[in-house]
């Protein structure tokens, strides 16, 4: 979604306009294309997605990636200052938000189902 708005706004600019907001790096390798970057640059892969194979470790890695989200919708709404793309980030950050509370919730049933004297929240089948 956020790489639709970027086409949409980003579609129709000038060479000068490009040139002017510092876009002309990008528009050399990409013209206006969504290419999977992140802001600074650095082309997005998917060794940024971690997994273990431990079910606490990951409910940890997927709630710290909905806050960075949220922390980017954040960085976007003070940025932007057009109401159309405003509302769609906004709605993307309140998704976040609830991913946020359904992987708390996932996280805290898990460690109910664990061995309640681990009080590293281990998985115990692993050191059996």
């Amino acid at each position: 979604m956020v790489g639709t708005i970027v086409h949409q706004l980003t579609r129709n600019l000038t060479e000068e306009q490009i040139r002017t907001a510092g876009f002309d790096t990008y528009f050399v390798d990409h013209t206006t294309g969504v290419y999977p970057q992140f802001a600074s640059g650095y082309p997005w892969s998917a060794s940024t997605m971690q997994v273990t194979g431990d079910v606490i470790a990951d409910l940890s890695e997927d709630l710290a990636a909905e806050q960075k989200a949220r922390l980017t919708y954040d960085n976007i709404l003070r940025l932007s200052d057009d109401p159309d793309v405003n509302d769609v980030i906004r709605f993307l950050r309140e998704r976040e938000i609830v991913h946020f509370q359904r992987f708390g919730e996932g996280l805290r049933l898990a460690k109910d189902k664990m061995n309640e004297k681990n009080v590293y929240y281990m998985n115990p089948a692993f050191d059996k």
